[in-house]
């Protein structure tokens, strides 16, 4: 099937007691044996039928052989680093979430696993950045917030000539624009929160792979954690699934005309878009996107308050989140990225003026409107 096919109906997208087109949400905590050993389910935690439905499908949608679903993406990130163990070293991208690097320097740390953080853009830097101990390269992109692209064939080249893992965020992209599996990575991991729900009414996190034997260790790692999807957000998040095609469309057709719109703005003094033919990243974009995504950031000139921007919105919804139908805003100095010490944001490149937009669904006109609104009061 083709994806925008598998998006209704791979995976279980049937009740397969009743026929019901609608998975039924499954709010059983246990479940009757009637022999032992020889029942379908046992406890929720282990196992239950909705997040079955939803974990075969984000399997389908990610061209993977197995699929987990978690009670958030942090949970998900914490239950793939659980397969690492004190001593291991893993080589992250410089450019991550917030949480994530919060999870990595004030948790993870603690347990003895060690980082080392590098542009993965850059090949030479990551091979020289391998030690003995390494285990993994951990990278997303494009990256949150500065919208870098990896390229994913050669980082997933390096980890396979070294025994490692390679392990890549896929939520700005979503399995519309990237499917990194193909690719050759290991595992690919979103906040379902984002763009797989699409209706800003879910926390969940999913993670899919194609070897079986390591999905049989990250299935016993979910059950050990147990930081597992509920039935109610597994059915909410199968059923923000099934329109994801058709709302990626809309995404991406109003992100391309609000970058023109941005290029033209006098207040803005960088734009960071993977589809900007001037952006250094283009061309590996280009292979391995199928569209650019749905995020645009941008640097207000030097003495321009971001704040002020953001908060003279009516329309775009100031909110730390992204990938929903309305389009959201946010300022990662002060929200997203406020964990990171600021002179390491601006090692990063996250300056104090840097926006980042979540492009919606909205018309157009309104959006343009909306923006122009924020810099005529930011320019005062």
């Amino acid at each position: 099937m083709k994806l925008a096919t598998q998006l209704l109906h791979g995976g279980i997208s049937e009740d397969p007691t009743t026929g019901a087109t609608s998975m039924p949400i499954y709010m059983a905590s246990t479940f009757h044996q009637h022999k032992i050993g020889q029942a379908p389910w046992e406890y929720s935690r282990t196992g239950n039928p909705t997040r079955q439905a939803v974990e075969a499908l984000v399997a389908d949608i990610e061209q993977g052989t197995a699929g987990f679903a978690f009670a958030s993406g942090s949970a998900a990130i914490m239950t793939v680093f659980s397969l690492f163990s004190a001593g291991d070293h893993i080589i992250v991208g410089d450019d991550v979430y917030g949480g994530t690097f919060r999870l990595l320097n004030q948790v993870l740390s603690r347990l003895g696993i060690t980082f080392t953080v590098v542009d993965t853009r850059d090949l030479n830097a990551v091979t020289a950045a391998l030690t003995p101990a390494t285990k993994a390269i951990y990278l997303e992109t494009p990256t949150n917030p500065l919208l870098r692209v990896t390229d994913i064939q050669a980082i997933a080249a390096i980890a396979r000539e070294h025994g490692l893992l390679s392990i890549i965020d896929n939520t700005f992209a979503s399995p519309i624009v990237q499917q990194p599996l193909t690719l050759g990575v290991d595992i690919v991991l979103h906040s379902a929160s984002k763009y797989l729900g699409g209706h800003s009414d879910v926390i969940a996190g999913v993670v899919a792979v194609k070897d079986a034997q390591l999905a049989e260790r990250l299935g016993f790692l979910q059950n050990a954690i147990g930081a597992i999807l509920a039935p109610q957000e597994s059915w909410l998040l199968q059923r923000g699934i099934k329109t994801l095609q058709l709302r990626m469309q809309a995404h991406l057709a109003n992100t391309e005309k609000l970058f023109s719109f941005l290029k033209a703005q006098p207040a803005v003094a960088k734009l960071y878009y993977p589809g900007d033919p001037d952006n250094p990243d283009y061309a590996i974009a280009k292979k391995q996107m199928h569209g650019f995504g749905a995020m645009l950031s941008f640097e207000l000139q030097p003495g321009l308050d971001p704040q002020v921007f953001v908060e003279h919105l009516q329309l775009i919804t100031l909110a730390e989140s992204l990938g929903a139908l309305e389009s959201l805003i946010e300022i990662p100095a002060l929200m997203t990225h406020g964990a990171i010490p600021r002179e390491i944001r601006l090692q990063n490149g996250i300056q104090d003026e840097l926006i980042r937009l979540s492009v919606g669904v909205e018309d157009i006109t309104d959006l343009k409107a909306d923006l122009k609104a924020g810099f005529d009061a930011v320019m005062q």
